[in-house]
C-alpha cells in the first residue's frame, strides 16, 4: 500500500464527463485548462471515495492490497483479521455472524477480532472528554476524512479535532498488546481513507482491505457461506461498540444521552453538507456544540463496500447483529477486557498540512464570470456543477482546478453557437460541392479532349516523314514520334520498348553537347534555331528548333540529308532558294549580262526538272 496511489484513473474507460470532480469536495480531481485529461492532487485527496462511486464507467480505481494478504496468509507469521462491525450490511445473505467468522479463518487468518472493542474503548474516552471539556467544544476524529479535511483546508481549527485514535486504531494497539509485534494485522471495513490512515502509525496495521476486496478473495479461494463451520469472534469481543456504523452509534456505545435539548453533541453525516458543517463550526462561535460528523452516511454506507443502495436496509442490518451480538455477550468479561485495555495509549496527534489555494483577483473572478454569461456576482445558480452558486464555481475556475464546460449553461451557449457555426460551414460545405461537382465534370470533359488531342497529335506526327520531338523547359521529352526514335539510334530504340515515345526522358543523355545546346538555346532566347547541319554518327542531320510555349515548350523537326529521298528534297529546296535570292540579282545586272541571266536561270530550271524526272520515275 506504501507505494500505491490511493485512486488511479483508467484513461481507456473516462468518459470525460467530469462527475468525479463535481464529487469531489476537496477539488483534489481537476480539469485545468491546458489539458482534457482528469488529474489528481493526491496531496488534496482526504480519501472519501466519493470520486469512486460517482464514477459511472467505473474508470476511477482504488489501491487495491489483495495480493499482499493473500502473500502475508502464506506466510508463517499469525495472521489477525480485525473486522468492522458494518460488515453485518455487507453480507445481508449471511444470518449467522458466525458463518463470515468461520470464512475468514477458511481464507488462512489465525485470529478474527471485532473493532466493535476498539469502539467501546474510544467511546469510554470520549464520554470522559464530554463529560470533563471545560468549555472546548470538540469535532469528533472516528472518521479519517474529517481530520484529513481540517488539517489540509481548515488548519486553524485542528486544535478543536479530538485526540482520539479511530476505533480500528485503537483495536489494532490492543491486538499488538496481545500478540505482539510481529504478528500480521488486516484491517477491514468498507473505509477507503483507512488505507490512508494505516500509513500514519508505521506498521501498527500492515494492511487494509475493504469489503469489495474481501468478497473477491472469498470468491477466488471457493469460500462460501455453507462451505465452512460455525466460528465465534476472538477475545475481546465488543458490545455496544457494534453500533459504531450508524453515525450516532458511537454516542450509544459511551451511553451519553443524545436527545436534542438535553446533549450538548450534535451529529452531523453524508457528502451533501460535509464541507458546510465544518465551515460553520469553524466560523460562528455562536455554536456551543461538539461536532459528531462523519463523510458517509454511517460506516455501513462506506465507498468499499458492495451494498449501499439502501440506507435504511444497511441501517436494519447493524442493528440486527448488534442485538444478536449482546444476547451472546459475557458482560463479566467484556468489563473485565474494558478495564485492563483502557490503561493503553490512544492519544493521537494532526499535522496541519496546508492545501489551501491563494483566492485569484476579483478582476479575473469577474472575467470568468463575464465569459460564462454571468455579470454580477450572484448566489443564484442551478448548482449542476457541484458548486453552491457561481461565483464559487468561477473562482475554482480562475484557480485553473476546473474548466468553464462544466458549466451547463455556458455548455449549451457554446453548444448552440457550434450548431449555427456548424450549420452555417455545413451550407458553405454544400455549395462548394456542387461547385467541386461541375468543376470536376468540366475537367473531365477537358481530360477527355487533351486526351483526344494527344492521340490526334500523335497521329499526326507518326506521319510526318521527319523526326519530331516536343520538350519541356527541363528538356525532358514530352512527345516524339517513331521517326525521331529511329534517327537517334539504338539506345532510343531500347528505352522506347519500355517508355514509349520516350515521355520524359532527359535528350541530354540521348543526344550530342552541340545538339542539345540549341534546344536550351531556343528555351532561354526563345528564338528559332532553323536547318543546322551536324553530323551524328552516320547521318547528316537538318534541325530546325522552334518555340512553342515561352520559356517552357519547344519543338524541334529532324531530317537525315543521307536518305536519297530526303537528300533530293533537301537539293530541290536548296536550288529554288538559290534561284529566288538570284533573280533580284539577276535583273539589277541584267543590262549587263543580258542573255547571260536568262541561260542561268534555265540551266538551273533544267536541274530541277532533271531532279522531278528522278523522283517520278522512282515513285512509279
Amino acid at each position: 500500500m506504501q507505494n500505491k496511489p490511493l485512486i488511479s484513473i483508467d484513461k481507456e474507460l473516462c468518459t470525460h464527463c467530469y462527475a468525479c470532480v463535481r464529487a469531489c469536495p476537496t477539488k483534489a480531481i481537476t480539469t485545468g485548462s491546458k489539458s482534457s485529461d482528469i488529474i489528481i492532487n493526491h496531496d488534496r485527496c482526504i480519501g472519501c471515495g466519493n470520486c469512486y462511486v460517482s464514477c459511472g464507467p467505473k474508470a476511477i480505481k482504488y489501491a487495491q492490497s489483495i495480493e499482499e494478504v493473500s502473500k502475508h496468509l502464506s506466510d508463517k507469521n499469525k495472521c489477525i483479521a480485525i473486522v468492522d462491525p458494518s460488515i453485518a450490511s455487507e453480507f445481508p445473505d449471511i444470518s449467522d455472524y458466525r458463518n463470515f467468522v468461520g470464512m475468514f479463518r477458511a481464507l488462512g487468518f489465525d485470529y478474527v477480532n471485532e473493532i466493535s472493542f476498539g469502539a467501546d474503548l474510544i467511546a469510554a474516552k470520549y464520554k470522559e472528554t464530554f463529560t470533563d471539556f471545560k468549555g472546548k467544544y470538540i469535532i469528533t476524529a472516528n472518521c479519517p476524512p474529517v481530520y484529513e479535511y481540517i488539517e489540509k483546508f481548515q488548519p486553524n481549527i485542528t486544535d478543536s479535532i479530538a485526540k482520539l485514535d479511530s476505533p480500528m486504531i485503537a483495536t489494532a494497539k490492543v491486538m499488538r498488546e496481545i500478540h505482539g509485534d510481529q504478528a500480521i494485522i488486516v484491517a477491514i471495513s468498507s473505509c477507503l481513507a483507512q488505507k490512508k490512515e494505516i500509513l500514519r502509525y508505521n506498521g501498527l496495521i500492515n494492511e487494509h482491505i475493504g469489503f469489495e476486496e474481501l468478497r473477491t478473495m472469498f470468491k477466488s479461494n471457493n469460500i462460501y457461506e455453507n462451505s465452512v463451520e460455525f466460528s465465534e469472534f476472538d477475545q475481546p469481543i465488543g458490545s455496544k461498540g457494534s453500533l459504531f456504523p450508524i453515525s450516532r452509534g458511537i454516542l450509544d456505545a459511551a451511553d451519553i444521552d443524545h436527545t436534542p435539548g438535553k446533549s450538548k453533541i450534535i451529529t452531523r453525516e453524508g457528502p451533501d453538507n460535509f464541507v458546510k458543517n465544518i465551515l460553520d463550526f469553524a466560523n460562528y462561535n455562536e455554536i456551543k456544540h461538539h461536532l459528531n460528523i462523519f463523510y458517509c452516511y454511517g460506516c455501513n454506507m462506506g465507498p468499499c463496500s458492495s451494498y449501499t443502495s439502501s440506507y435504511l436496509l444497511n441501517h436494519s442490518q447493524v442493528i440486527n447483529y448488534y442485538n444478536k451480538r449482546q444476547e451472546l455477550l459475557d458482560e463479566e468479561t467484556w468489563n473485565k477486557n474494558i478495564k485492563k485495555y483502557l490503561k493503553l495509549d490512544f492519544t493521537r496527534n494532526y499535522t496541519i498540512d496546508d492545501q489551501r489555494i491563494a483566492p485569484p483577483s476579483d478582476k479575473k473572478i469577474k472575467e470568468v464570470l463575464k465569459l460564462l454569461g454571468k455579470d454580477i456576482y450572484t448566489d443564484v445558480g442551478c448548482k449542476s456543477c457541484g458548486y453552491d452558486n457561481c461565483f464559487e464555481f468561477a473562482s475554482d475556475v480562475a484557480k485553473d482546478l476546473v474548466k468553464p464546460e462544466m458549466c451547463i449553461s455556458f455548455t449549451l451557449k457554446n453548444r448552440q453557437e457550434f450548431i449555427n457555426k456548424l450549420t452555417a460551414t455545413n451550407i458553405k460545405l454544400a455549395e462548394t460541392q456542387k461547385a467541386l461537382e461541375v468543376s470536376e465534370a468540366k475537367l473531365r470533359k477537358d481530360h477527355a479532349n487533351v486526351k483526344e488531342s494527344m492521340s490526334l497529335t500523335k497521329a499526326i506526327l507518326e506521319k510526318i516523314p521527319s523526326g519530331v520531338v516536343i520538350v519541356d523547359d527541363k528538356l525532358k521529352i514530352i512527345q516524339s514520334n517513331t521517326q525521331f526514335i529511329e534517327l537517334i539510334g539504338k539506345e532510343a530504340k531500347e528505352i522506347n520498348e519500355i517508355i514509349p515515345g520516350l515521355i520524359n526522358a532527359d535528350i541530354k543523355t540521348l543526344l550530342p553537347h552541340q545538339i542539345y545546346q540549341l534546344f536550351s538555346f531556343v528555351i532561354q532566347k526563345n528564338d528559332n534555331v532553323e536547318n543546322k547541319d551536324i553530323e551524328f554518327e552516320d547521318k547528316l542531320l537538318n534541325i530546325s528548333v522552334f518555340p512553342i510555349k515561352k520559356g517552357k515548350i519547344i519543338g524541334a523537326v529532324f531530317k537525315n540529308l543521307y536518305q536519297p529521298e530526303i537528300r533530293k528534297e533537301e537539293v530541290i529546296a536548296r536550288i529554288n532558294d538559290v534561284i529566288e535570292k538570284n533573280l533580284g540579282m539577276v535583273q539589277k545586272i541584267g543590262f549587263l549580262l543580258g542573255e547571260g541571266a536568262s541561260e542561268t536561270e534555265r540551266m538551273l530550271n533544267s536541274i530541277i526538272h532533271s531532279y522531278d524526272s528522278n523522283k517520278n520515275e522512282e515513285e512509279k
